[in-house]
This record gives structure tokens, sequence and C-alpha cells, in this order.
């Protein structure tokens, strides 16, 4: 695993760093992807990925993978900086509901808040992988590849 630090800031309009993701971004709203932009990409950077984890999430595969996925995109050329709200641009990989694209946080009710991790991640190299991998499988194929990466956690309860 590849230790990537790197001077990318990953921001939302549609949300603070840990605050409150709007409703709109999730399961119990609209369901769309919250816009996301990021600033000073590592020289060399090629392809950009985003994945949102929920580490919160009392899962356990039998893999040894945990948490929740909710959104898998990868194929996003380094000259892009930012998705708009509800993007279904680049290539979708598969959450774990099962779907290609994002199905925002949703976590079980009485369960507190959760955090939900966005990740921007840089590679150097423009990747041709085929749409539908899950986060574990995006990460194995890209791992060698990885030369920046960064976050922005919101937090989501149940209403």
């Amino acid at each position: 695993m590849p230790f990537a630090p790197s001077d990318m800031i990953l921001v939302s309009p549609a949300f603070d760093p840990n605050a409150r993701i709007p409703k709109e971004n999730t399961g119990e709203g609209a369901d769309l992807s919250p816009e996301l932009s990021w600033t000073n990409p590592p020289d060399g950077t090629r392809s950009f990925a985003v994945i949102c984890h929920d580490p919160d999430a009392p899962l356990v595969s039998p893999n040894g993978t945990y948490g929740f996925v909710h959104w898998v995109l990868y194929g996003v050329p380094s000259s892009i900086r930012s998705l708009p709200k509800g993007t279904e641009e680049y290539t979708a990989g598969k959450n774990d509901m099962g779907n290609k694209g994002y199905n925002g946080p949703m976590p079980p009710a009485g369960h507190g808040s959760h955090s939900y991790y966005f990740w921007i991640i840089a590679l150097d190299e423009d990747i041709d992988l085929e749409p539908g991998l899950t986060m574990w499988e995006l990460l194995s194929r890209i791992e060698p590849r990885i030369i920046g990466m960064n976050r922005l956690v919101g937090t989501y309860s149940r209403s």
C-alpha cells in the first residue's frame, strides 16, 4: 500500500470539513453526489479516482473488508479539477448497494452519526479500467500508480 501524502485539497460547496452532509446528497434526499473540487495535484498526475467510504458502518465481509462503500469513480482525466453535483461522467464502479454510481449516506436509524470519507486519488497513469470495479478491486489495481491522495470528511445521521 503506498504512502502518498500530498498537498491536494478536496472541498465541497455543499458541506464544510467534518460538517453535516446536506440531505439532497443522501439516501434520504435526492441521492445526488455532492459537488467536489480539488487543487494542488502532484506533478505527474495523469488521472484521478474518487471514493466515498463509511468506515463507521458496522460491517465486515468474509474477505476482510470493512465499512460501507457509497461511491467509486475513476478514469477522471488530469485536466479535471471538479465534479458537478450528481455527476454521471467518467467510469462508475460498484458501490456496496450493488449499484454503479453514487448512493449517498443513509446509516441505520438510531445508529447515530457516521463519518463519510470522500477521497481524491491522483495516479501517475491514465489506466483504462472496465466499469463496475468495487473500491477494493480498484485500489488493488491502481495501488502502484498512486502518487497522492487526500480526503474531505462529512457526517450524517438519519433524521
